[in-house]
């Protein structure tokens, strides 16, 4: 097992990152503040992995409530949110009653906001069973729901008490989902870590293929990089905005289309690929790099071309985005591999050409 800090003085916690982690009790019962937990997770995740968990703090000698969510993208939302309110008022829960999140980021985000505001804040752990989640959204307290206009844009920060990452997990994970997670592991090469892009480049068919020190090199390296931006940039005020490379087009494919029909590191994947046709139509890149970026997710088995929304829609989805200030809509560009920055304006006629030329009928 491999712990790494996100460093957040009195809030800070660990990232424990390993195989068999869901029965290791321990590593929760050493952060609860009385011995009641209320576990949130799906009915994909529950079938799988709620037994082992359940029966590992029971036998701790801790109260277990569990709430079972329908699975999707679609169920992200206020009503899936206050079936988690009533299932914790039904069962007496308190202020001290942590909250698990079992699953993906969807469970990850709705547990973490229902934390977030029940009784004006309890405590959370997160046990993400996604490569997505374990790269990136169970690291760094965003928590949300969506909104028909915009994906996450109802939510709060609200730190973890601890990240469990059982790699285990990640054998049952869907091909698909598997995708979507290396998407966010790519990111981070792209935005910080030119090194760890090289190493990507030469290993994502390793990381498709589920080996698993790969894996286990790719999580850890992700959670170090998310950590050292998250201990520098809690409330995205600065530097954690370059987290969201791609998520500025990738959110209104989502929303687009309709939440669940792309998954949110397929639609980033597209999105990736525009930031990077944007950035050399704006003259940072060259096209040599934009060739590189489309090649290593398309080796991920991930989409490269976005959906025709149209333009003007593309441009409606995206003026909701969280990053929009002065209305003006603001985008994550790269500089170079392993270099991004925030761009707080780009020419109207940059913009609607790559989204012109990249985009493709589904």
């Amino acid at each position: 097992m491999q712990t790494l800090t996100v460093a957040l003085d009195d809030r800070s916690y660990p990232i424990h990152i390993g195989t068999g982690l869901i029965r290791r009790a321990d590593l929760i019962l050493s952060k609860l503040p009385q011995n009641k937990v209320a576990i949130v997770t799906n009915t994909t995740v529950a079938a799988l992995y709620l037994a082992p968990l359940s029966e590992a703090l029971k036998t701790g000698g801790v109260d277990t409530v569990t709430v079972v969510l329908p699975d999707g993208e679609a169920y992200k939302n206020w009503e899936t949110l206050n079936r988690i309110f009533d299932a914790l008022l039904t069962h007496r829960c308190e202020r001290k009653t942590t909250l698990i999140a079992l699953g993906g980021g969807v469970i990850g985000d709705l547990a973490g906001f229902a934390a977030a505001v029940y009784q004006r804040g309890v405590p959370f752990i997160q046990v993400p069973t996604t490569l997505l989640a374990q790269v990136d959204s169970a690291v760094g307290g965003k928590t949300a729901i969506n909104h028909p206009l915009g994906k996450n844009m109802i939510g709060a920060f609200h730190q973890p008490q601890a990240v469990l990452a059982d790699t285990d997990t990640l054998n049952t994970l869907p091909e698909r989902e598997l995708a979507a997670g290396i998407a966010e592991v790519i990111k981070y090469g792209l935005i910080r870590d030119r090194e760890f892009f090289e190493w990507l480049e030469k290993n994502v068919t390793r990381l498709s293929a589920r080996e698993p020190q790969a894996l286990a090199y790719a999580i850890e390296r992700s959670c170090q990089n998310k950590a050292g931006i998250v201990s520098l940039d809690e409330r995205e005020t600065g530097v954690r905005a370059l987290l969201n490379l791609g998520h500025t087009f990738g959110h209104a494919i989502e929303a687009g289309l309709g939440f669940g029909t792309w998954l949110h590191g397929e639609a980033v994947a597209a999105g990736m690929v525009l930031a990077a046709e944007l950035s050399q139509r704006l003259g940072l890149v060259g096209r040599d790099d934009v060739e590189r970026i489309t090649d290593i997710l398309a080796r991920a088995k991930l989409p490269v071309a976005a959906p025709d929304l149209g333009i003007e829609r593309y441009l409606e989805l995206m003026g909701h985005d969280k990053k929009v200030e002065g209305g003006k809509i603001r985008f994550v560009l790269l500089k170079r591999i392993g270099e991004a920055f925030v761009a707080d304006s780009v020419p109207a006629a940059a913009l609607a050409d790559i989204l012109g030329k990249r985009a493709a009928h589904v």
